[in-house]
């Protein structure tokens, strides 16, 4: 840090902003073309990139405008639309190009492989940085927890894939115990490179709003790292001239998988860890954080919040955002239906500018749309279901359909 406060903010704006859009490597991606942010020493011969990041921040006007008392100012950052089509590919990126630059050097212990526990995201963007890189993976999977769009992903891959039968901190515990004892490199969020990568996201935004900062920023929180990763990209340009301030953040949990909204409401004197429960967010459904004192550092330092999410509300939020334009994942729904909630109490105004962090694809997560517009889900109203009509194949049929559906618009 100490060497890059040798230059003002303003250098390093006009520097950012000079690599959107290019192509020379490895500037074209969004992590890179802030190297000097991430890993400074690194040469660009070991990076292994997939021109990750550069997300679209999508204008969240209808949504807002109708659902939300009127926020003209709602954003929502589209972190999925990227290679494996989660926010893991910033991070991933980071740690695997610092072990491709490692087992081209001379260890006294070798790095035969890098292995990760999962709930999903994590293993495929692993699997995908690692076969570019033809690095052998290694990951750990709590078995029929994940979704099969997310199974698929390491498989096609090439990884080795161990389907334990526990959740995601068994698999942690496990990944952990073995890469004391293997030469495999641990690439969990516990791993501070893959938090050096996420950070960008956060500068991202600035440079989207012109180096202005929001006034809200709300991540979704499973394993903790990435709400640290957001206050330390926020952060560094704090310090380092680039902007005068840093947005409130908020970090929004499945109230199946809540320790650290627990914790919050305890006033911060009592953490326990819990053994999560089955939640639609299935990659925030972990009960025993392992960056939860990280999480607490970036909440304190920042005035944050933490907020809760039934299954009913995360599953509504998606739905509302699905029609109004997009395709939200389920953990994108957890932090929707956060927004809802701090709208509702007066917290969150009207003429805020907020950012809502979309974590992963929807499209990882059909079979919990398919469920909800089919009303297949037990014990919920699934208000906002969209189920398909059918049709007898008749020109008759089909105006009479047409027309209740127009005249009800």
């Amino acid at each position: 840090m100490d060497a890059l406060a040798r230059f003002p903010g303003s250098y390093w704006r006009d520097l950012f902003d000079s690599r959107v859009g290019r192509t020379t490597w490895p500037y074209g991606s969004g992590v890179w073309s802030k190297k000097e942010f991430v890993l400074p020493e690194i040469d660009s011969d070991h990076i292994v990139s997939l021109f990750e990041g550069n997300s679209n921040l999508f204008w969240a006007e209808r949504l807002g405008r109708e659902h939300l008392g009127g926020m003209n100012d709602l954003w929502v950052k589209q972190c999925g639309i990227s290679h494996t089509g989660s926010f893991k590919d910033l991070g991933m990126t980071a740690l695997v190009s610092q072990v491709n630059r490692l087992r081209r050097a001379p260890l006294s212990r070798p790095i035969n492989g890098v292995g990760c526990a999962s709930t999903g995201d994590t293993s495929a963007a692993l699997s995908a940085y690692c076969a570019a890189a033809g690095i052998p993976a290694i990951v750990f999977l709590p078995a029929d927890r994940i979704s099969l769009q997310q199974l698929i992903q390491p498989i096609a891959n090439g990884a080795t894939v161990l389907s334990l039968d526990t959740d995601f901190d068994g698999c942690m515990r496990l990944i952990r115990e073995v890469t004391a004892e293997l030469p495999i490199y641990l690439a969990n969020s516990l791993n501070s490179l893959r938090l050096e990568g996420q950070k960008t996201a956060a500068i991202e935004i600035l440079q989207q709003f012109n180096w202005q900062v929001p006034d809200w920023v709300i991540i979704p929180g499973g394993n903790l790292g990435n709400i640290y990763a957001f206050y330390k990209g926020f952060e560094m340009c704090r310090v380092l001239g680039l902007v005068d301030r840093v947005p409130r953040l908020v970090c929004a949990q499945a109230a199946n998988a809540n320790p650290l909204y627990r914790y919050y409401k305890s006033g911060w004197t009592d953490f326990q860890s819990l053994v999560a429960g089955t939640t639609f967010a299935s990659a925030i459904q972990i009960g025993d954080p392992v960056s939860i004192d990280r999480a607490v550092v970036a909440l304190k330092a920042t005035d944050g919040i933490v907020e809760e999410a039934t299954e009913e509300e995360l599953m509504d939020a998606t739905a509302l955002a699905d029609l109004t334009g997009m395709f939200a994942c389920p953990h994108t729904g957890v932090a929707l239906a956060a927004l809802f909630k701090l709208r509702d109490q007066g917290i969150i105004g009207t003429n805020d500018r907020t950012v809502v962090v979309s974590t992963a694809h929807g499209l990882k997560f059909t079979q919990s749309k398919i469920d909800y517009h089919d009303k297949n889900i037990k014990d919920m109203l699934c208000q906002y279901a969209n189920p398909p009509i059918s049709v007898k194949p008749d020109f008759g049929s089909v105006m009479d359909v047409l027309q209740k559906k127009l005249n009800g618009c």
